[in-house]
């Protein structure tokens, strides 16, 4: 597992209750920082959570908020920058697929107005508006923001078109927020491929055997696995911005 000395770095994480946000949530603390868990008003696992962490002597604090709704987000950010003393890295890590089960491209009345807005609102403003209420602190400390896409966005295969449409517009803003934010701040991005977590959407078992098979590395990849990543691209990685880095054990190559 990849290590950094984080000491005195202040971390913000959203969706951050379980899997990857957890996790990174969980790497970023043990390195020494100070991390704000954020996820959605009462869900009870934010509480959960963040005793267990603490417990465990890690300084981690509850950061509640809805980032599909613009001033909840706005807020939660600029309430966590405030209750840390700053923000080094800002983890969009929130997202939704909006259903339990896949949605098939063809099956277009399932892909409602209200479908669309919701994921739109959480997976593709989410990010914006939580990295445009932190561009003061994260410019003030030079920092880094990681955003979470999907493989989804290079080719489908996602839970839904929206969902797939979504993630391919995160891949575009993350390059134009690196424009933005450049030179004081960095913006990237991961692009997960099979995640070992408790996700909303479920696919049966043929599905994930197939897309096993179709991994080279031979298994889907877990929490950690995509902390790591993240945990390079905000302690490390001086040299690189506007990129997106697919975490997928080699299923697109």
């Amino acid at each position: 597992m990849l290590t950094a000395d984080l000491t005195g770095k202040k971390a913000l994480v959203t969706g951050a209750a379980a899997g990857i946000g957890l996790a990174t949530v969980a790497l970023f603390a043990r390195m020494g920082a100070t991390v704000a868990l954020n996820d959605r008003p009462g869900n009870p696992r934010l509480d959960e959570e963040v005793a267990r962490l603490v417990a465990d002597g890690l300084k981690v604090v509850a950061a509640p908020g809805d980032v599909g709704d613009a001033e909840d987000a706005r807020a939660m950010v600029r309430r966590a920058a405030e209750a840390m003393g700053g923000l080094d890295y800002l983890i969009n890590n929130a997202g939704t697929p909006g259903t339990t089960t896949p949605i098939p491209p063809s099956d277009l009345d399932a892909q409602s107005e209200e479908f669309w807005d919701r994921l739109l609102s959480v997976n593709l403003k989410g990010p914006f508006r939580c990295t445009h209420a932190a561009a003061p602190y994260l410019r003030a400390a030079r920092g880094a923001v990681v955003n979470t896409a999907s493989i989804s966005a290079f080719g489908g295969g996602g839970s839904s078109t929206p969902y797939c449409v979504t993630k391919a517009g995160l891949v575009n803003l993350t390059q134009e927020l690196a424009r933005g934010l450049a030179p004081e701040v960095r913006v990237n991005a991961i692009a997960p491929g099979m995640v070992e977590s408790d996700w909303q959407c479920r696919w049966d078992e043929d599905w994930r055997a197939r897309s096993i098979e179709k991994t080279p590395l031979g298994r889907p990849g877990e929490p950690d696995d995509y902390a790591e990543v993240i945990l390079f691209l905000c302690a490390g990685a001086a040299y690189v911005t506007g990129q997106t880095i697919s975490v997928d054990g080699g299923m697109r190559s």
